[in-house]
């Protein structure tokens, strides 16, 4: 135990443990020469040091032979597992892309990059003024060496803001875009960021937004763009909690919702939920049941429904119904019978508008009830994400982890295309 406890206060501390003690750069020395309680590898680092002592002096009456199922029920007695979410950072740390971090000049945020960077995510650019962003560092004690910034509004970017604004202006002529516009544009550093992914400069993009405001989407339409087969796109949040793993859509973007654009949100988060390695078993939530109300948002949600059959045949997929019968299965079975979800366990839930969704997924958070990954963007041509500036260092993390995902599998579809 001694020796796993010395060897583990050696090792570079994630960001999890940072954000809990409110620190950004704990690193072995005068000041941390034991690991901190919470740090979560504790319980994987110790037990099974302990256990293989056990084993190796002969007293161990149940000895161990798959180590990753110990470990994995280690964790389930810290409460939530979230192995989604380490299989996701086990599979960035293998690839680190470039994300750009639009606001570095925010504590949150440049916390989160500079722990992205320690903990082998991703390759964080910076956009901001060098000497605020430096201050701001020497203020919070964390090490922003390594990491490079990007002063989008000095003159030694000139002649880059030059060229993206005349990418731009070409891109988007028929819209009415001059190239003078698109100019001024770059001096926005949600332009300019997306631009540096749109050319290829970097991997991806994370935009700190601020409540209430969907400016940066709009920028993310004109600049990426939508990918072909839909009009609209949509962030979903990934939900851990302990009855397991829930996607929710749409939870940040479309403010007005039609049943063209509640059709494309089904459909993406279809797609994503399948990218995550999950099936997708889908309940189309309202405040009615299958037809029971005549309503105009049950109506939609239910003519969406009609679509998705129709476009899926096999797909689990059902609605509208009320949130407690997506979720109680047996409920739901002894009532709907008929229903498509018969049997099944409900893993995605589409909601009829932004502020229901947006609503039940921080309220899970709030009580306690989930973990959550995301907002995740469903439907851009590049991997372009969104969050707010306020949302904990852990929560921007993990987003950048998803976002170094998006890179890849970008990367690699680009790859296979050139062959």
């Amino acid at each position: 135990a001694v020796k796993a406890i010395a060897a583990l206060a050696k090792e570079p501390v994630p960001s999890v443990v940072n954000a809990a003690y409110e620190m950004s750069n704990l690193r072995f020395g005068r000041e941390y020469i034991l690991p901190k309680p919470l740090d979560p590898r504790l319980i994987t680092t110790v037990a099974p040091a302990v256990a293989r002592g056990a084993m190796e002096s002969g007293v161990a009456r149940r000895p161990i032979t798959d180590w990753d199922a110990y470990n994995d029920k280690l964790r389930q007695l810290m409460g939530y597992d979230n192995k989604l979410m380490r299989r996701f950072t086990e599979e960035a740390q293998r690839n680190p892309k470039r994300v750009v971090f639009a606001e570095a000049n925010t504590d949150n945020m440049l916390r989160a990059a500079v722990n992205a960077y320690q903990d082998g995510i991703c390759i964080p650019i910076l956009l901001g003024n060098e000497e605020m962003i430096q201050k701001r560092a020497a203020r919070l004690g964390v090490d922003i060496t390594g990491l490079e910034i990007v002063n989008l509004r000095h003159d030694r970017e000139a002649d880059r803001r030059a060229r993206y604004a005349m990418n731009l202006a070409e891109k988007r002529q028929r819209d009415g875009m001059t190239y003078p516009e698109a100019l001024e544009m770059m001096f926005d550093r949600n332009y300019f960021g997306m631009m540096m992914v749109e050319t290829g400069e970097a991997d991806a993009f994370i935009a700190g937004t601020y409540s209430g405001s969907h400016t940066p989407a709009e920028i993310a339409r004109e600049v990426v763009g939508i990918r072909p087969t839909y009009n609209h796109f949509a962030t979903m949040h990934i939900l851990n909690t302990k009855r397991g793993v829930f996607f929710l859509a749409d939870t940040m973007i479309n403010h007005e919702m039609d049943e063209e654009t509640l059709l494309d949100i089904t459909r993406l988060a279809r797609n994503s939920v399948e990218y995550f390695a999950h099936e997708p078993v889908m309940a189309m939530v309202s405040y009615s049941n299958f037809g029971s109300n005549k309503e105009v948002e049950p109506r939609l949600v239910h003519n969406v429904v009609e679509k998705m059959h129709k476009l899926y045949p096999e797909l689990p997929i059902d609605g509208e119904m009320q949130v407690h019968y997506a979720i109680n299965k047996k409920v739901r079975d002894s009532n709907f019978p008929f229903s498509r979800l018969n049997g099944k366990d409900v893993n995605t839930l589409i909601f009829p508008n932004l502020s229901a969704a947006n609503t039940a997924y921080k309220m899970m958070l709030e009580m306690g009830l989930a973990e959550a990954i995301g907002p995740i963007q469903m439907g851009l041509n590049k991997p372009i994400h969104f969050i707010n500036v306020d949302s904990p260092v852990r929560d921007i993390v993990n987003l950048a982890t998803v976002a170094v995902l998006d890179a890849a599998v970008l990367e690699k579809i680009g790859n296979d295309h050139d062959k």
